[in-house]
Formats: C-alpha cells, structure tokens, sequence
C-alpha cells in the first residue's frame, strides 16, 4: 500500500489550504458607484496549446549537466497526461500545486538515480509491489467502469422486482422506554454511626434488581394499553406525554411525526409496519436494548421509476462491482506462527453516561 498511500498524500497535500481568496474591494467608478462609467471588456485568456512549455525548470537538467545555462521543460500535453493520469478532472490550483511538487520530485529523483539508488534488491522490490498496487487499480478503474454499464431493461427489471423497496409512508410514532427511571430514597444513618464528611447526605441506592424486573414488566404493560388505546383513536401526541410521564423521564417527549419514511430506512424489525393500512395501528414492537413502539400509518404511496432510477442505477452498479471483486478476496491462509494470532475487533466504546443495558455506539 505505500506507493498508494504515496499517491493518496500527494493529492491530499495539494489540495490541503486551497482556499478561495477574499474577494478584491471595487476599483474607484466600479459599476454601481455614482460617476461610475460602464466596465471595460475583459480581455480574452490567452490560449495555451499541447506543445507550449507549461513548466520551465531553471538550472536543471536531467543529465549530469547543470548550470545557469540548463534548464528542463514541461508541455502542456505531457503535464495533463500526467495529472489526468492521477486525478482526472483535476482543479486549476491543485494542478498549480502539482506543478511545483512534481519539479521538486524531478529534481530528488534525479539525483537519487545520479547516487545509484535504483539500483539493488530494495529499490527493485519496492518497484514490483509499486506495479502490482498500480495494475490493482487500474483493473479496480476497469470493473467499476465495467459495472456501470447499466441498461434501461435492467432498471425497470430491477424496480418491479424491489418495488416494495420504494414504498415511501408518513407514520405517526409512540416510542415507550423499556424502564422506569427508578429513585430510592438516602438511607437514614443508623444510631451510633457518623454521618458523612462535611454533613453532606449519603447518596441514593441503585435500584435492585426486583425493582428493575417490575419497572419494565409495568411498561411493557404501559404498551400494550398505549396500543389499543391508539387503534381506538386516542391522539397519538398526548399518549407519548404520556408514557414519558409514566417512565419518569424529565424534559419534552420526542416527536410522534415521522415523515416520508423509506421501508429500507426503519430498523428490520419494523419494517412490516409497511404492509400497514392507511389509519391503522401496529403491534407493539419491543427492541431488547430499546424499548416499545407502535406506529399508526398516516398515508404510503410507492416512488415512481423516474424518481429512483439513479439510485437503482448505482446499486446495481456497485453490487456488480462488489461481485467482482469478490473472487480476489479472502480464501488466504496465514502461518499464525509467524504472524502471531488473528485479533478479536475490539468493542467499541460505551457513550458516556450511557446507561448498562444501552448498546455500544456502532464504530461506523
């Protein structure tokens, strides 16, 4: 990965600072200013053409002859060969800045090859993994543009066959947490015992265990009674204040509102409230590290092709990658005596503040 990574640094460290210049004050008697005069016309750019000397290298030349006298030139067409070649569409100033990274790279390469440092095993290796790593992504460039050739006929076979993918419904949402927010009262010191530094008083008790069993087994109930109160038609805002108020949770309840929602957005547990008719009420869906909810379908209605068929376009495109690319991964066997064992991923961190039955944040 190093000539890669190389690359990847490259264009990185051009591109890094380019910010747009402030714009200049207008000139005295600018349009717009009283006495202004109308504004000259701007002079057309001079045309640059392939065989014009771009880049001129004063004192310097590739061979061992050096001198004010020497100097190197670069054309037009071979600079955009090359920066076409590392990034096409490349902008005016990271091609400014290429310039100038690529006559000092002409100028240590040269004198690298002047020292014989492209000669022995160490340079010829690097160069061979250089030239594995370059033809991996050309034939990477190849199978994406391969991919992308998608026809019309597989839009459309693609859209009828996953037309529930593009279902589109607009819900209204009563989330129940899984617990109650349980507060004990401080014990009260026993007689003869000191009470703590400074008079201060001992802190709460974490609820026990019996207390959490009962605060969940009362809301999971809270759900159900939420539910069937919401399929008769109880308004779905006040049911919400409701089971927060219930919880004990502090502070305004989350929104019921959930608008224009994508069957491949909700959680796959959830997703068959989809199949919903307009006004009617869901199960109550219960998520272990999450807690209770219950949806009610405002309206559904099905994107048109026209609407998704660059998204459509794009996944086929980038699933025929992915198959092709397939076949160059994993099947690899590694001598863990040399490379020591395989590492378990590690967890990643817990939010702070995060409660012990909340999931860890997803690393992605």
């Amino acid at each position: 990965m190093r000539f890669q990574s190389l690359v990847c640094l490259l264009l990185a460290g051009l591109a890094y600072g380019q910010i747009a210049p402030p714009a200049a004050p207008p000139a005295a008697g600018a349009k717009g200013e009283p006495g202004a005069s109308a504004p000259a016309e701007r002079p057309a750019e001079p045309k640059v053409g392939p065989d014009d000397v771009v880049i001129t290298i004063k004192g310097f030349c590739t061979d061992n002859k050096q001198g004010e006298g020497c100097q190197t030139v670069i054309t037009k067409g071979q600079f955009e060969k090359l920066a076409e070649a590392l990034q096409p569409n490349m902008s005016p100033a990271i091609r400014r800045n290429l310039a100038t990274a690529y006559s000092r790279l002409l100028r240590m390469s040269t004198a690298a090859e002047q020292r014989g440092l492209d000669k022995g095993p160490r340079f010829e290796e690097m160069m061979h993994f250089a030239r594995m790593q370059i033809l991996s992504q050309e034939l990477s460039r190849a199978l994406q543009e391969e991919a992308s050739k998608v026809s019309e006929s597989d839009i459309e076979a693609y859209y009828e066959k996953n037309k529930a993918s593009y279902d589109q419904g607009t819900f209204e949402r009563i989330f129940v947490p899984r617990s109650k927010q349980i507060t004990n009262s401080a014990a009260a010191p026993k007689p003869g015992v000191k009470p703590a530094v400074g008079g201060k008083p001992v802190a709460n008790p974490e609820p026990t265990e019996a207390q959490r069993k009962a605060g969940e087994e009362a809301m999971t109930k809270l759900a159900a009674d939420l539910r069937a109160r919401a399929a008769k038609g109880e308004d779905p805002d006040k049911l919400q204040k409701e089971a927060y108020a219930v919880a004990g949770l502090p502070g305004n309840p989350v929104s019921t509102k959930m608008e224009k929602v994508r069957r491949t957005t909700l959680p796959a547990s959830h997703q068959a409230v989809m199949d919903l008719q307009a006004g009617e009420v869901s199960e109550v869906i219960s998520d272990p590290n999450g807690g209770h909810y219950i949806y009610k379908l405002v309206s559904k209605e099905t994107l048109p092709l026209d609407a998704v068929k660059t998204e459509i376009r794009n996944t086929i495109s980038g699933q025929r990658y992915r198959d092709s690319m397939q076949g160059f991964q994993g099947n690899v066997e590694l001598n863990d005596a040399y490379f020591g064992p395989t590492r378990a991923p590690m967890m990643p961190p817990r939010p702070k503040g995060a409660r012990p039955d909340m999931p860890a944040e997803d690393p992605d």
